[in-house]
């Protein structure tokens, strides 16, 4: 689900859930003229029409393959890099979308290997919420991260002095982009959750995990999480993306199975209509 929020006037995030390949995207669009909602739909968009693409054997890659990696990591660091191209190119083909880019995080889940990928760029997070704990899977490219990350030894008060939503990476920014791709094994019960810095900006990694567990679906988690990011006040687009992992004897035996809004998959959402 994706939101406006209470102190934005349109809506620069978007979202897509590609069903056929278990891939999930969120990005947070960012630049002048509306540009920013052209940048995360270029994002959504370019990835998913990668996933299509190459789903043929014999399909053409654009980018090098990475023998190191899997296909299934090939394909969403590719996606990501094609995604970053397009955006670049078009920011310096229209003075509309000059400056323009996006965060993004993406998973793809490889049922054949029980493994979820998550590549990200960006402020924009994945989460996992496993046996009443949550874990933040991705780093915040981030200058207030990278500064506690070369000085951690700053004080509360140093802390709060550095600027915040400072972005150090992003999608368009260049015409390369280094993405940050981590792998995880799924559990039976595990949730994770992808989402604009609209949700983690506004609320802690407890109040997360709290409303997760104690949701009965994947709609009300989003649900939840957007009203409780608006009732704390809103200060941004908020989009959520909520993964769970169930029990399916009848079709998969024994292997974990997911659960996403039968209603919500192939969408991209942008400012005001859904496509």
């Amino acid at each position: 689900m994706t939101d406006v929020g209470l102190q934005r006037d349109h809506n620069e995030d978007s979202y897509a859930v590609l069903q056929e390949f278990d891939l999930f995207i969120v990005a947070d669009g960012m630049g002048g003229h509306r540009a920013g909602d052209v940048a995360s739909r270029l994002a959504t968009d370019s990835i998913t029409e990668f996933f299509r693409s190459t789903a043929n054997d014999d399909a053409t890659w654009p980018i090098h393959f990475d023998a190191n990696l899997t296909e299934d990591e090939n394909r969403l660091l590719s996606g990501i890099m094609v995604a970053n191209r397009r955006i670049f190119e078009r920011s310096i083909r229209s003075r509309e979308c000059a400056g323009m880019g996006t965060t993004v995080v993406s998973a793809v889940f490889s049922r054949r290997r029980n493994r979820i990928y998550v590549g990200h760029v960006g402020d924009s997070r994945a989460y996992r919420v496993r046996s009443g704990a949550i874990q933040q899977l991705t780093r915040d490219h981030s200058l207030i991260n990278d500064y506690l990350m070369a000085m951690p030894e700053l004080t509360e008060e140093q802390r709060a002095e550095l600027p915040r939503n400072v972005i150090t990476r992003a999608l368009g920014m260049q015409d390369s982009v280094a993405v940050d791709l981590m792998s995880d094994e799924p559990h039976l019960g595990d949730v994770y959750i992808l989402c604009s810095d609209g949700l983690s900006g506004m609320l802690t990694d407890e109040q997360i995990r709290d409303i997760v567990a104690t949701s009965q679906d994947t709609t009300e988690m989003c649900r939840r999480l957007i009203a409780k990011a608006n009732e704390l006040g809103g200060e941004d687009n908020i989009t959520v993306l909520a993964i769970r992992f169930l029990q399916d004897d009848v079709e998969y035996g024994d292997e974990p199975t997911l659960q996403v809004p039968a209603h919500r998959i192939a969408v991209t959402v942008g400012d005001d209509s859904d496509s």
